[in-house]
């Protein structure tokens, strides 16, 4: 792997984000699809995040029968019901064909959180691929990324936009883009990001198609947690949303998901935090990032 460039403070601080100056819209809108039936807090944690980190509005595009609860819990966020299988999987294509509009509206999309159907998640995303913009921010997880890794015709659709998408693999997750039955390591994240032509962030490594990485220092046990990666995805939809380029978004998103992680595990101990709690510790570190 090539030696990666650390990303401390001083190097975010050289790196600024787009000015969080002006109206809501001016910020960016973010639209998270996921939320099965039995996992809708996933889609509420990734909008959250998108939230805390600056984004300007969130749409959470979530299973019919867990909609309107959803939108009861996370008043700041717009909820949108999408159709649903027997078993309350999102149904794929005709969720896709549901989202036509928010697709055309948003700035950056994050697919994948709390979807639980393989085959379903797969053609939602081929559908909703050939819908976006190729200028419109992408960020895939969870079920979308196995839906990338098994079917070729996603992974095509992936290398060919014009705007590489940010894809935040776990370590399983990792093994699986690249066709291993093992848990990845770190120095496959760069063959990852080469493969699919996209930005990758996992394992506290970035790295872009072209071969350049990244390396952030801190991390810890405690952010092996339920929702962690939710929180990470929605970090960097939203830093996208703002009008961030991919490598930004995952490294500063990977950045604060790391420090808030170090925080807590200051705060409350080694394990046991929340991912909820991640959320509440991003504006803070923002704000001292400048």
């Amino acid at each position: 792997m090539p030696t990666p460039e650390l990303v401390t403070p001083e190097l975010l601080r050289q790196w600024p984000l787009p000015d969080p100056a002006g109206s809501k819209r001016a910020r960016g809108e973010v639209l998270v699809v996921g939320g099965a039936a039995s996992t809708p807090g996933a889609a509420a944690l990734a909008g959250m995040a998108s939230l805390r980190v600056g984004a300007g509005r969130v749409q959470l595009a979530v299973a019919a029968s867990v909609a309107p609860a959803l939108a009861a819990m996370f008043p700041e966020a717009g909820v949108l019901a999408l159709p649903e299988t027997p078993g309350g999987s999102v149904c794929g294509a005709a969720a896709a064909d549901s989202l036509r509009g928010p697709v055309s509206g948003a700035d950056a999309v994050l697919i994948g959180p709390g979807l639980d159907d393989a085959d379903e998640a797969a053609a939602l995303l081929s559908d909703l691929l050939n819908q976006l913009d190729n200028d419109t921010g992408l960020v895939l997880d969870a079920y979308a990324l196995g839906a990338a890794a098994e079917h070729e015709e996603v992974g095509a659709l992936l290398r060919d936009r014009g705007t590489q998408p940010v894809l935040t693999p776990n370590a399983s997750e990792l093994g699986l883009l690249m066709r291993e039955n093992d848990q990845g390591m770190e120095d496959d994240v760069p063959e990852v990001a080469s493969r699919y032509s996209c930005c990758i962030s996992s394992l506290s490594t970035v790295a872009t198609a072209d071969g350049r990485t990244w390396r952030i220092p801190q991390g810890h046990p405690g952010l092996a947690t339920a929702g962690s990666g939710d929180v990470l995805a929605g970090l960097v939809v939203g830093v996208l949303a703002r009008g961030a380029e991919p490598e930004q978004a995952a490294c500063w998103g990977t950045y604060l998901h790391s420090t808030a992680g170090e925080r807590l595990a200051s705060a409350v101990g080694g394990v046991g935090f929340l991912a909820r709690e991640l959320v509440d510790q991003i504006p803070p570190v923002l704000a001292e990032l400048g």
